[in-house]
């Protein structure tokens, strides 16, 4: 795709939840076009789908964008000359661009009823064969479609194919043709009033100047009828990229439908739409990165790239044809690599971001705290393995269970050493005043020496005690991080199993 300054390109979601990943992948690659090419980026809302329309949804879409750090140049919040930017507000326009096609006879009124259409289809099922829409003769005038819709009838608008092959020059696939008998009639209004996907996307694509379109190739075989509307309508074409369909690494197709069927299995759904990674615990720089290759390559072994590098390297010839697969142990190496990659500064507000996303109560903690838990449990792979290691500093006393399976491995093996070591180190704890990640670094040496054992020998009893399981972070930072009245009293509860 030619680098000018001339360059638009929109993304135009439909508000009926969180934006999927695949969708993510979309809109990071139309932001890469426009800004390696100094262009507008555009975000549409294409709401004329009443019955799959969810409230809040577009709420939801501008916060997965700028989480991920995809801005945008016009569209809802940010204006712009070619607004508005929602669909249902641009009625009007197509209105006055349906009539031109009916005047010209590109377009006309479709009488039947659902009902009727319905048992059409049935029959052609019943004979073995695709039903495919024939146009009625003699057409319907525009004053007999007018009518039907005042009596209350849901009458369509459905365009006139014009009966010839069309061809998509694809930026990726090349020349792909259509014959003309495999492209039938079809609605650019329903029965509501409003126009359908193909009639308002062609429309506002032409009206608000766009010159490149991408996205993903389930629409390939939309861009045909797209082509004939331009065409009736006086509009320019604007070059067209069909990007390759996001694939599980087991080759099923990555859909919303998977997390509904893991819930039915009893299973922890996984994460497909943007907002999953989000509360899952990831970093946006490493979902960027990471869905920039799905599908693209930058031409050589380079796979970390910051969104500016991305920018920099992208180019639409070097996205691939074939599906791409989501690997998601690859993501998690990628998401390992960032938290170490980015400043402590950003990694601390990403994780402010994670506990208010989750409404954690880790949220009342002071900022030393959680600069505390990063420092200490570097190497990790998602926030949420933090919240796993650290819940014991925000559940009360009481609430801390030991597992079985700790307390028999570490306090009751070997005649209840487990026990005997806390019993001979809570006195000394008691007596300790510092709590320091230093001080008790001493305290357990001196221990460790007195008892001439491991540190394991001494600390993983306190860890069970404290935490009730055998992982935490390092035993002086938890400590430290617990404090000397909570860490006392737990561990007299924890002897207190020695009776039972």
């Amino acid at each position: 795709m030619t680098n000018t300054h001339a360059v638009r390109v929109r993304f135009a979601p439909s508000p009926t939840g969180y934006l999927h990943i695949g969708g993510a992948r979309t809109v990071l690659f139309n932001w890469l076009v426009a800004r390696k090419a100094g262009g507008t980026f555009v975000l549409r809302i294409e709401d004329t789908d009443r019955t799959r329309h969810v409230e809040d949804s577009v709420r939801k879409i501008l916060d997965d964008l700028r989480w991920l750090g995809l801005t945008w140049d016009e569209g809802p919040e940010a204006g712009g000359e070619f607004g508005p930017y929602f669909q249902s507000k641009r009625l009007e326009i197509y209105n006055q661009h349906l009539r031109q096609l009916l005047e010209s006879g590109d377009a006309y009124y479709a009488l039947e009823t659902p009902e009727e259409l319905a048992a059409l289809r049935e029959k052609a099922k019943a004979e073995g064969r695709v039903f495919c829409y024939q146009r009625p003769d003699p057409i319907p005038t525009i004053a007999q479609g007018e009518t039907a819709r005042k009596e209350g009838k849901q009458v369509v608008v459905r365009f006139k194919m014009p009966g010839e092959e069309i061809t998509v020059v694809d930026e990726i696939l090349g020349e792909v043709t259509l014959a003309g008998d495999q492209l039938e009639d079809f609605v650019i209004q329903k029965g509501d009033g409003y126009p359908t996907y193909h009639f308002a996307c062609v429309v506002d694509d032409a009206l608000m100047k766009i010159t490149h379109v991408l996205r993903g190739q389930e629409h390939l075989m939309n861009t045909p009828r797209h082509i004939a509307l331009q065409r009736a309508l006086g509009f320019d074409t604007p070059r067209y990229a069909h990007l390759p369909v996001i694939f599980n690494i087991d080759g099923s197709k990555m859909s919303k439908r998977d997390k509904e069927r893991a819930i039915a299995r009893g299973e922890k759904p996984p994460e497909i739409d943007v907002h999953d990674f989000r509360a899952s615990g990831y970093l946006p720089e490493a979902v960027v990165n990471f869905i920039a290759l799905l599908g693209w390559s930058p031409g050589d072994d380079r796979e970390s790239f910051t969104i500016e590098e991305l920018a920099d390297a992208f180019d639409v010839k070097r996205i691939g044809k074939s599906n791409a697969r989501f690997d998601r142990e690859k993501l998690l190496s990628f998401n390992t690599d960032w938290a170490v990659r980015v400043t402590p500064q950003r990694l601390l507000e990403a994780f402010k971001d994670y506990l208010e996303v989750n409404e954690s109560p880790m949220r009342q903690f002071e900022e030393a705290m959680l600069v505390h838990i990063l420092e200490c449990c570097k190497g990790f792979r998602t926030f949420s393995e933090l919240i796993n290691k650290t819940s014991f500093l925000y559940k009360a006393d009481e609430e801390i269970e030991c597992q079985p399976k700790a307390v028999k491995k570490v306090l009751v093996r070997k005649e209840g050493a487990g026990f005997a070591m806390l019993e001979y180190l809570l006195p000394k704890l008691q007596a300790q005043e510092d709590y320091s990640v230093e001080a008790m670094e001493t305290f357990f040496g001196q221990a460790c020496k007195e008892q001439d054992t491991k540190l394991g020998n001494v600390a993983q009893p306190v860890r069970v005690a404290i935490t009730g399981t055998m992982i935490s972070p390092p035993i002086f930072d938890s400590l430290a991080m617990l404090g000397k009245q909570r860490t006392v009293s737990r561990i007299k509860r924890c002897l207190n199993l020695r009776e039972q």
